[in-house]
């Protein structure tokens, strides 16, 4: 009882810090239920510009989202099973896996959805992450913009490594997919290959052991989920039979039955 009642003085205290941070929303009214504060904590990390936050904050944000964390569930890796190989596939929340990595799908920007709720990865990851992770890809992009130009966004298939603060996993891998805008093409198929075979590139670089993958591509980028998956599973199957021992899973995460069919159907 009594860590529930300090997640809940914790969100009003985080709920009030963030309204007093946001000059646009500092007299927002505050829900009285914990879902719709909730919400409005959400909302405003989200639209949140990456800026340093007071440490007394970021220390009740980080608590908070711990006990959030373990109040959603924290999946580990025996809690998945293997199918064969090292492959596994696992269905719900990427933010409950406490893996090496987990992979992002980002955008060219890299600093995560500003969407408030959005339901897509990208804004999932950055919410229970907390306001660190955002400032950490805006840092890189300023050192990368430095050295490649003002106007430098983050190119197709090139991962972006960052702490996952927050979340259970160690590490989480961004990477921008192919956007389908018209019809596929192999220049398409051959772009979402290379996001996966870069990722695995980086967790061998970086001694990341498991990595859970997003279906990259397949939601707002109009990527066809079947096609999709088969790309995956050959380019893992084909980067694991020339790197055999480099992982010790790897993991397909969907969210949809019909991309666990598909995923069902490969492995």
């Amino acid at each position: 009882m009594g860590e529930k009642r300090a997640q809940h003085q914790r969100l009003d205290y985080l709920v009030e810090e963030f309204k007093a941070d946001s000059v646009q929303y500092k007299d927002l009214e505050t829900p009285k239920d914990t879902e719709g504060k909730r919400r409005i904590l959400r909302s405003l990390m989200n639209i949140r510009m990456p800026k340093v936050l007071s440490n007394d904050v970021l220390s009740v944000q980080d608590e908070y989202l711990v006990g959030r964390a373990e109040e959603k569930g924290i999946v580990r890796l025996y809690d998945i099973p293997v199918i064969r190989d090292e492959l596994s596939i696992w269905q719900g929340d990427i933010t409950r896996l406490a893996v090496d990595a987990i992979v992002n799908a980002a955008n060219s920007q890299m600093l995560g959805c500003f969407v408030p709720m959005h339901t897509c990865i990208d804004n999932c990851i950055h919410t229970f992450a907390g306001v660190q992770l955002r400032v950490e890809c805006n840092r890189q992009m300023n050192q990368l913009r430095i050295r490649h130009g003002k106007d430098y966004e983050q190119p197709t298939a090139i991962p972006m490594l960052t702490d996952a603060y927050n979340l259970p996993a160690k590490k989480v891998i961004h990477i921008v997919g192919p956007i389908v805008q018209y019809k596929l093409t192999p220049e398409l198929e051959k772009n979402l290959a290379d996001c996966y075979r870069n990722t695995l590139d980086m967790c061998l670089e970086n001694n990341l052991k498991s990595v859970a993958f997003c279906c990259i591509s397949t939601g707002v980028f109009h990527f066809p989920n079947k096609r999709a998956a088969q790309i995956a599973v050959s380019t893992v199957d084909r980067w694991l039979s020339q790197h055999p021992s480099a992982m010790e899973r790897v993991i397909f995460n969907v969210f949809k039955d019909e991309d666990k069919e598909y995923y069902e159907a490969l492995i």
